[in-house]
């Protein structure tokens, strides 16, 4: 076996590794900017082509440095794949989220007390919404002023806003535009006290989350610039400049990039389980 031929299968392992970190990352929260298809060319934004431009050069360089032909898969697979194991996790847009659930429940706990009805309140609360569920809360007045079933338009809400907590406050009002008695008011000033406990908690939780995130940045900088001096130097890693060597670079950098992996698995909570139907055809039932 060669010196191509091993680098040339190391490359396609580094590949394969850095597709699984891609498939392993969450999926169900709120979009980030990724490569998208339109028509018959990949499109990818700018951080992205900005990302993988450097790590070409950062390959072409180390590769022109050491004569390591896996430094040019290695370059661009660390640039992208790094940023996205070593982020913060999404949980942080969560705990906005449920912010702006608490003051907007709070702000139309206000609103009802007036003593106008849950529709006008809704309406009402509009200009006042926290920009993380702005969209939302649009979407739930434009229903209403289409002459939508209250339920039905909560339903579709709960549906956008995805999230247990959302379900209780939608299925709050939905008992509320059933009944349309009085205390609604004060039903969702307790839910929004329990939302903020809960938000204060998460904020503690990922609190104490990023130290161990921020450790593993450290060593990972570290390890990386120690790597880089020492294959600088030529003569400590010249082992692996064999076509067995580099096989087994590409074995040691696969398994500290699973582990990574999986310290960014356990770190990511999992969502509450939501207790409030989909809605499979709102159309049909306006």
């Amino acid at each position: 076996m060669n010196l191509l031929t091993a680098s040339l299968a190391g490359g396609l392992i580094a590949v394969g590794v850095f597709g699984v970190i891609v498939g392993l990352r969450p999926t169900a929260q709120p979009p980030r900017e990724r490569p998208t298809f339109k028509g018959h060319r990949l499109k990818f934004s700018s951080r992205t082509r900005t990302l993988l431009v450097v790590g070409v050069g950062l390959g072409v360089l180390g590769w022109m440095l050491t004569g390591w032909i896996l430094a040019l898969v290695i370059g661009p697979a660390a640039t992208i794949g790094l940023p996205a194991l070593l982020a913060a996790p999404p949980a942080a847009t969560q705990i906005h989220r449920l912010e702006a659930m608490e003051e907007w429940t709070r702000s139309l706990a206000g609103v009802l007390t007036v003593g106008i009805g849950l529709e006008q309140a809704l309406v009402a609360t509009l200009r006042s919404t926290p920009a993380p569920i702005n969209a939302e809360v649009g979407r739930l007045v434009a229903r209403l002023r289409a002459r939508w079933d209250t339920e039905t338009a909560l339903r579709a809400f709960a549906d956008e806003l995805d999230d247990a907590t959302g379900d209780l406050i939608a299925a709050n009002l939905i008992l509320g535009a059933r009944r349309r008695g009085a205390g609604l008011a004060s039903v969702l000033e307790g839910l929004a006290e329990s939302v903020a406990t809960d938000v204060r908690a998460r904020r503690q939780v990922e609190a104490d989350r990023a130290k161990p995130r921020a450790t593993a940045r450290w060593v990972t900088l570290i390890s990386a610039s120690v790597l880089v001096v020492l294959a600088l130097s030529g003569s400590y890693v010249e082992p692996y400049s064999s076509p067995v060597g580099q096989v087994i670079l590409v074995v040691l950098l696969a398994a500290y990039v699973a582990t990574l992996v999986w310290m960014r698995r356990m770190a990511t909570g999992k969502p509450l389980p939501r207790f409030l139907e989909a809605q499979c055809d709102t159309a049909a039932a306006r």
